[in-house]
């Protein structure tokens, strides 16, 4: 969807000399991805954004959108193709809500109904009524309904391409993380190409299907979230990337990765066969399946011990579950909160997975594997960050 073709920008000093701003970078986004460009200030993301979105033009280089080269776009078809949100919102003080969100569909030459209709439709995205809002003042807002209102102002035209600058930056923690969250629902459902600057990395994990880290103008290393916080280029992406960084893929890393495949009885399975695989394997408990691999609950080796009977005779059902799609901080919290130290895994039809123990997760996070590694990430993505 997105590509830059050794994208330069040189400025020239009040001594004459010239630096770099951006300095050769190349990349490419795939269509529905978030990538978040990071790193500290003046390493040159917001200047790649601007030259993305015309805003300042290139010293040499491409951006290419669908393969089209967009210094060949005047300026209605490159709005028609990119929003835009900044992170100092920009909503215009003498216009309505309404009037705010459809700038650009009026450019474009929609008629007021439809303008109207989109209008209300983004306003229902983020929660935000209608009936309530559409007629007021920016001035009426608060400032996280303010930054509401500049996201989907950006998506009124539908383009397929979103920038972003630093978006939720002037936001309060608390709004920061809803709005967030409420950007990231509209995304599953809207699959838009978003390229978003960002300094902060629990940010960038939180939302970027890759992460591009900056350095004095050059790109550093383009990965998926978890390759980066697992595999760090160098030095300077650790550092960037905290010392926390294995704690922090606990937000990034499936239960349905780190799952085990311990070995498993029936309802119908003699007791004394249970109890036989457990002392072998040194295992506590069982997980006891129906004919359709659904999970009944579970036996435990005292409860085995010496019985007569099935499987079936001494079930006992989970405390709790965690699905495949659970992170693992998720996991850690409900084993702290029901005093256990592994969790069954099952999908929505209550089908066995496989479990999570604490010590499964220590091996997966100290081991360094990643999840383009364990196979979830699609191979052409894998490839292109192997080669990034």
């Amino acid at each position: 969807m997105i590509e830059l073709d050794r994208l330069t920008k040189t400025f020239t000093q009040k001594d004459g000399q010239k630096v770099n701003a951006v300095d050769s970078v190349s990349l490419k986004v795939d269509e529905g991805e978030i990538c978040v460009f990071l790193g500290p200030s003046g390493c040159g993301k917001t200047t790649t954004l601007k030259m993305i979105n015309r805003l300042i033009e290139p010293t040499s280089g491409r951006v290419l959108i669908n393969g089209e080269d967009t210094s060949g776009l005047n300026e209605v078809d490159l709005r028609r193709h990119i929003g835009y949100v900044i992170q100092q919102i920009g909503l215009f003080s003498n216009m309505t809500i309404e009037e705010n969100i459809t700038v650009v569909p009026r450019l474009l030459g929609w008629d007021k109904k439809r303008c109207a209709e989109r209008a209300t439709e983004l306003m229902s995205m983020v929660a935000l009524d209608p009936k309530l809002y559409l007629k007021r003042y920016p001035k009426e807002l608060s400032g996280g309904q303010q930054q509401r209102i500049g996201v989907i102002r950006a998506l009124a035209a539908d383009p397929p391409v979103l920038l972003m600058d630093e978006p939720f930056g002037a936001v309060d923690p608390i709004n920061r993380e809803t709005i967030q969250n409420e950007f990231f629902a509209m995304q599953r459902q809207l699959k838009k190409t978003v390229i978003m600057v960002s300094h902060d990395i629990d940010e960038a994990i939180k939302l970027g299907d890759r992460v591009a880290v900056f350095r004095r103008g050059k790109l550093v290393q383009y990965d998926h979230p978890d390759m980066l916080l697992a595999h760090p280029r160098d030095e300077f992406v650790g550092q960037f990337v905290g010392a926390d960084s294995t704690l922090k893929r606990l937000l990034l890393v499936k239960a349905g990765d780190a799952a085990l495949q311990p070995e498993t009885a029936l309802a119908d399975t003699p007791l004394q066969n249970a109890y036989a695989s457990m002392d072998e394997h040194d295992n506590r408990h069982m997980t006891v399946l129906d004919g359709e691999h659904r999970a009944l609950g579970f036996v435990s080796r005292r409860m085995a011990r010496g019985a007569p009977g099935v499987c079936a005779d001494k079930v006992t059902q989970f405390q709790t579950t965690v699905s495949p799609e659970d992170n693992l901080r998720i996991v850690l919290s409900k084993m702290y909160q029901y005093s256990s130290s592994w969790m069954p895994v099952l999908d929505a039809d209550g089908h066995y997975v496989g479990e999570v123990t604490q010590d499964s997760i220590a091996e997966y996070l100290s081991s360094g594997r990643s999840r383009q590694q364990t196979g979830q990430i699609p191979a052409a993505r894998a490839k292109e960050a192997a080669g990034a």
